[in-house]
């Protein structure tokens, strides 16, 4: 099946026509940046510009960075609060005359590795972390998800796993990356404290340079590179909307 995935960052708006069955875009990925006011009135208009760009009349999958429940979104941490309890999906379905389901970003992302990705046949407890403007996070156990968990918010020695290992932290602190994976490995040593992992897999844009990062983390469980980089949400969103089909 083919669906239009959108993944809604703290940077920008990324989307692509998916092929559900193997992850492959269809389109090439288009880009709209986020705006500063992420307030419904002004993230809807961006979505419904994605659309517009695609020429695109099928089944929509959308990552967002906030809690969801049936396309209903339970916080506002991440955009503005005005979406608090907001069917986002209802909403975007009557604006795009389509039907459009919606998601944790994260849990997007886990979706897209899990299925098709670096967790596909793996089984046990799966933790995967998107690393970008935070640090969002998603479990499976066993191919099952657990969502919503949001534990970049977690406090580790007085700050949160994300405000220590982000890229935006990187980039603010002017890190290097070997330096920055001390960081990185002391979130992921707390996560293996609290959880007892099987499997991390690490998502976002850091992965991009996987090669100059993940070799200088020294933790106990296995630690992998995402298979589809910074496309696992809009490949996740996809995925997740064609299974609500």
């Amino acid at each position: 099946m083919q669906v239009l995935g959108i993944d809604i960052g703290g940077s920008g708006i990324k989307g692509a026509v998916v092929d559900t069955t193997d992850g492959q875009f269809v389109t090439d990925k288009h880009r709209i940046q986020t705006p500063r006011d992420t307030s419904p009135h002004k993230i809807i208009p961006c979505i419904h510009q994605m659309v517009t760009h695609f020429n695109w009349s099928g089944p929509i999958g959308v990552a967002i960075p906030e809690g969801v429940r049936k396309g209903i979104i339970l916080s506002t941490v991440n955009l503005n609060d005005a979406w608090q309890d907001v069917n986002a999906g209802l909403i975007l379905s009557e604006l795009t005359d389509s039907d459009v389901f919606v998601i944790n970003d994260a849990d997007a992302a886990g979706v897209a590795e899990i299925r098709l990705g670096a967790g596909r046949n793996e089984l046990g407890l799966i933790m995967i972390l998107t690393i970008g403007t935070g640090i969002g996070t998603a479990l499976f156990h066993n191919g099952i998800l657990i969502p919503n968990t949001d534990l970049g918010k977690l406090e580790i020695r007085g700050l949160s796993a994300e405000d220590r290992a982000s890229e935006t932290s990187r980039l603010a602190e002017g890190l290097k990356r070997k330096v920055w994976a001390t960081r990185l490995e002391m979130v992921l040593s707390y996560y293996e404290k609290l959880l007892h992992p099987d499997l991390f897999i690490i998502s976002g844009g850091v992965v991009n340079k996987s090669e100059k990062m993940l070799p200088f983390v020294k933790i106990r469980t296995r630690l992998e590179a995402a298979s589809f980089l910074n496309n696992a949400g809009i490949v996740g969103a996809a995925i997740y909307s064609a299974d609500q089909l």
